[in-house]
């Protein structure tokens, strides 16, 4: 067990070395922030001042050398923009992306596998039937569009919910509704199909010809069997709903760290951008790394490959 923790940490480890590095080259060609910042009739005195003041005037080697000492230590720098410490800007916004990825989390995972058991066991029901066609069209639908249906008929025609912003759970429940869906709907696939495959099975056949009860059958055996692809999904939905974040909090004005996003790219807000998106690097990198610890604790035989490759 200990090795296999220790070769997904090594791994996990690359990969955030390889996502820094990308992530600091990739953005520098996007252009010189150095020119949005001062004012139109600044001499190229003023910008070469400006550009010695931010640090982009020395070699690039030793602006990463710099930049990964600095990650090392949780420091993103300042804010080009609003000169103030990007871990500040950051964790004023963090909140209320903390509160729509749980909501939607709520709303992805809690419907969609109760309605992914539901389409397995129960497949020949006509009810299953419109559960289907609801899953298929919410997989079908993009967040920026189901979020706009969400605000016209909850919001406008109904007035139930309030369209835009934060400051209530009432206002949390369209944009989690909008950002959850999608995520839903692969939820409830992947449990219904993960399911259907168990059931095939010839364990289940000989347990059921002994006479094990049906609920005994499917708490002890089949929902264990069917977690690890229910696992795997887990990791990255979790980061889709991260990363689908930057639309619905731009549709539904909700002030956390995807408007921040879209806010400090058309600023050029170099340092808040990549703070960002590492930030969901690593996350996405730490949910992966615990999909693995939790793959070897409903399957043993996946930390015995693990150690032996």
């Amino acid at each position: 067990m200990l090795l296999f923790i220790l070769r997904r940490l090594g791994q996990a480890l690359i990969a955030v070395f390889g996502v820094t590095t990308l992530v600091f080259f990739i953005q520098r060609l996007t252009g010189d922030p150095t020119y949005l910042l001062v004012p139109e009739t600044a001499t190229q005195a003023d910008i070469e001042a400006m550009r010695h003041a931010l640090g982009l005037d020395r070699p690039m080697i030793t602006q990463y050398l710099s930049f990964l000492r600095d990650i090392a230590q949780f420091d993103f720098g300042r804010s080009f923009i609003q000169r103030i410490p990007v871990t500040d800007i950051i964790a004023s916004r963090l909140p209320y992306t903390l509160q729509l990825a749980a909501g939607a989390l709520v709303v992805s995972f809690g419907l969609g596998v109760p309605l992914g058991v539901v389409m397995a066991l129960r497949r020949d029901r006509p009810g299953t039937r419109l559960l289907s066609g609801f899953v298929f069209a919410s997989q079908s639908m993009p967040t920026f569009w189901s979020g706009i249906l969400f605000i016209m008929f909850f919001a406008v025609f109904l007035g139930w919910l309030p369209p835009s912003g934060a400051g209530s759970f009432s206002h949390l429940i369209l944009p989690s509704l909008a950002l959850g869906l999608l995520s839903m709907a692969t939820f409830a696939r992947v449990t219904r199909t993960a399911l259907l495959d168990e059931v095939s099975k010839d364990y289940v056949r000989s347990a059921r010809a002994r006479g094990v009860p049906t609920g005994r059958l499917f708490w002890r055996h089949l929902l264990r069997n069917a977690a690890i692809p229910v696992i795997s999904v887990s990791a990255l939905e979790i980061s889709q709903l991260l990363a689908g974040a930057v639309i619905v909090e731009t549709v539904f004005a909700w002030p956390g760290l995807g408007l921040l996003t879209l806010q400090s790219i058309v600023s050029r807000d170099f340092l808040v951008v990549q703070a960002i998106v590492l930030i969901g690097a690593f996350v996405t990198i730490g949910l992966n790394f615990l999909a693995d610890l939790l793959y070897s604790l409903v399957d043993p035989r996946i930390r015995l490959d693990g150690a032996e490759g």
